[in-house]
């Protein structure tokens, strides 16, 4: 579904990836690890075409997303839930799902703020509130369904469950997991290991820009040294 290749990004003249590799198939989960610092926000901006990729490929169902304008690649099929969850603090909860609303793909049973209300039942009794008075965890369940308004393939998460109460990163996690047994691809970042091996099918390690290892929750969850080294738990 995405395979990246080769990929290499630069802010001016600082070289932040270095070849990475990267591939996500049709109904998987998928994470993105390692250290703060080490290039995964920019990976994910790369993709997005956000920060623009100076080398390599994105390839997204036989399409060449290197190049290609951010909101064109939005349209493929691809929604971001960013990091910060970047809400529109003047819009109503309601307002900011339907200000970005589409189905470029005819999909036949497209999200709706109703769905998105059976998924997260937290946001109904909000969806009057501004946008800059919902808390953290409503905030990134309003990001998530934001980004499912828009049809995706293939939605994207950048720091998922940062800064959230144990009890709202389970819900997140359980909403991952409802999402994926619709069929729906997903990219993760996070820093929450335990949970990751739980919901993930593969995950792939960034250390200085390059990946350093891949495997399945299985093999990561046997190797501990890995886990020291690149992740420091």
């Amino acid at each position: 579904m995405l395979k990246i290749s080769d990929l290499t990004t630069h802010y001016g003249s600082s070289q932040v990836l270095f070849g990475i590799d990267l591939h996500i198939d049709p109904g998987q989960v998928v994470t993105l690890l390692g250290r703060n610092g080490m290039g995964k926000t920019t990976t994910i901006n790369s993709i997005m075409g956000i920060i623009p990729a100076t080398g390599g490929s994105i390839n997204f169902e036989g399409t060449e997303l290197v190049e290609r304008a951010s909101y064109k690649t939005a349209n493929l099929g691809l929604g971001l839930v960013p990091e910060g969850r970047q809400i529109f603090p003047n819009l109503t909860l309601w307002e900011n799902l339907v200000a970005t609303s589409s189905n470029h793909l005819n999909v036949s049973n497209p999200w709706t703020v109703e769905r998105v209300f059976e998924l997260f039942p937290e946001l109904e009794t909000r969806q009057n509130s501004m946008g800059n008075l919902l808390s953290g965890g409503e905030q990134q369940m309003l990001a998530i369904g934001r980004a499912l308004m828009t049809n995706p393939k293939l939605v994207i998460l950048d720091e998922a469950t940062e800064g959230l109460a144990p009890l709202v990163r389970q819900k997140i996690w359980a909403s991952l997991e409802l999402i994926r047994e619709q069929g729906m691809s997903i990219l993760v970042v996070d820093k929450n290991l335990k949970d990751l091996l739980r919901i993930a099918d593969r995950h792939f390690i960034i250390e200085r820009g390059k990946v350093v290892w891949s495997g399945t929750s299985d093999a990561l969850h046997k190797d501990k040294a890995a886990q020291h080294r690149y992740l420091g738990v």
